[in-house]
């Protein structure tokens, strides 16, 4: 089972909220035919939950709300990795706060030395959520991107756009210095060139995911209408907030309408 880490002053008030959850029992795969493009299994289709209620719009009030929120979304993620994943990937997530002051609101995924799912969230991230929907909806996006296999694909982009323009600055007689350039902005802009389309897919599996869990993924997106909108530059590498907004409702119709679970 998953764990939370901290740094600071939270880490008491989280260890002390989530000793309960590795113990948790997990439900049994679903049974059934596919009919979602992520591996998942047919089920009853459920309800839209009511929105969270405000948490306290302090950042200890969010932190708290943070610790509650990972009670449910860390067996749902687990779950639904173990569902959905299409290779022998590890569900075992580790989701971790850095605390440190100064820190810019952000939010990343990553994995250890042994392949374990690390998913990280600054302080002031969790700070800037209004309600637990919008943290149990960035939770999910994170931990989809895991699913989806992103961060080897993002890897394989890169490294084939490094050798298609460090192959060119080669041909047209460019010295060493100028092919490793090459290299490195063909790195740059093949790692950035899928970002967006793989933004929306891990906005689509995360708000399944949340709905899963019990939360209101269309609530959790109003964190969309606080962040500054990205527009749709050639090289942004995140989708416009119209699209995004877009995506989320459009996986909650799914999921409504018994397309995907």
């Amino acid at each position: 089972m998953g764990k939370v880490r901290t740094r600071g002053w939270l880490a008491g008030l989280v260890a002390a909220a989530m000793t309960v959850s590795a113990c948790a029992p997990m439900p049994a795969p679903q049974t059934g035919p596919a009919s979602d493009p992520y591996g998942a299994r047919s089920a009853p289709a459920p309800a839209l939950p009511a929105p969270s209620a405000p948490h306290a719009a302090t950042p200890d009030g969010a932190a708290r709300s943070f610790v509650q929120v990972m009670r449910r979304m860390e067996p749902a993620i687990r779950q639904d990795c173990l569902n959905r994943r299409t290779r022998p990937i590890s569900c075992d997530f580790v989701f971790v706060v850095d605390d440190r002051p100064g820190l810019e609101p952000n939010a990343f995924q990553t994995v250890d030395r042994n392949g374990r799912p690390v998913v990280g969230f600054t302080l002031s991230l969790i700070a800037q959520t209004r309600n637990p929907d919008e943290i149990a909806f960035v939770v999910g996006h994170e931990s989809a991107h895991h699913i989806l296999n992103h961060l080897d694909r993002k890897s394989g982009a890169a490294t084939a756009a490094a050798v298609v323009l460090g192959s060119i600055a080669s041909a047209y007689g460019g010295d060493p210095s100028a092919i490793e350039r090459a290299q490195e902005i063909g790195a740059s802009v093949g790692a950035r060139y899928y970002s967006k389309e793989w933004e929306l897919e891990a906005d689509y599996l995360g708000a399944i995911i949340t709905l899963n869990a019990g939360f209101d993924p269309i609530s959790g997106s109003g964190l969309f209408q606080r962040i500054p909108d990205p527009g749709n530059h050639v090289l942004g590498t995140h989708p416009a907030r119209a699209q995004r907004l877009a995506q989320v409702r459009r996986a909650v119709a799914d999921v409504q309408a018994g397309r995907v679970r």
